[in-house]
């Protein structure tokens, strides 16, 4: 009974990470792709190219996300697996850099740019370890980077997420924005850290 319950929460919560996810990546190829749909801080854009590169790579991966921590697809398919690894590396690679481009330029000043390119370096190194450890067999370290990883690119549900909430709270934008660059990814991460040092974590068996 209680295995089928985790079972069941478990389906749900990817359920609802899979509609977020198409949601948000839905959005930023609109970006990419529909000219017409960009709002004016986009149209403003000091650096364009790298602002739609990073929508790009970033909605690739966000894309990408929920099939990569489905267990089914991992331990049936793992030709799949495989295969979407590699294309979220490099959604993460374009969308990363592009991030670290575009970081500088962030609304509201310094304490928004600083959290904007720290997430673009905190995305950047974790996947690359996951990648690294991958590649020389580790799994269990590169189920753990990955995780990392993943909680990042969550980031952008957060930050949909947090924009529409500091509205309606009243917030200032000038006050609400720098905090969510970095509250889009910090709380994240923390999960994730905790997760991944759970005794439990290393003996859990991902498969279905």
């Amino acid at each position: 009974m209680a295995r089928e319950a985790v079972r069941r929460t478990s389906r749900s919560v990817w359920v609802l990470l899979l509609v977020f996810a198409t949601l948000i990546a839905s959005y930023a190829f609109m970006l990419v792709f529909v000219p017409g749909s960009r709002p004016p801080f986009v149209r403003a854009s000091s650096h364009p190219f790298a602002f739609l590169m990073h929508m790009f790579g970033g909605g690739i991966a966000m894309v990408i996300v929920p099939w990569q921590l489905k267990s089914s697809l991992r331990w049936r398919r793992p030709d799949i697996h495989r295969a979407l690894g590699w294309v979220y590396m490099v959604a993460v690679f374009i969308g990363g850099v592009a991030a670290l481009r575009i970081a500088p330029a962030s609304q509201e000043g310094l304490w928004a740019a600083l959290g904007f390119g720290s997430l673009g370096v905190a995305w950047l190194v974790t996947s690359a370890l996951a990648f690294s450890h991958v590649r020389r067999g580790d799994y269990d370290a590169h189920r753990r980077w990955m995780l990392r990883s993943v909680s990042l690119t969550l980031a952008a549900v957060m930050l949909r997420l947090y924009l529409p909430l500091s509205l309606v709270l009243g917030l200032p934008f000038s006050i609400a924005y720098p905090a969510i660059a970095w509250l889009c990814w910090v709380p994240n991460l923390i999960v994730a850290e905790w997760f991944v040092r759970r005794p439990e974590f290393a003996s859990v068996d991902p498969r279905p």
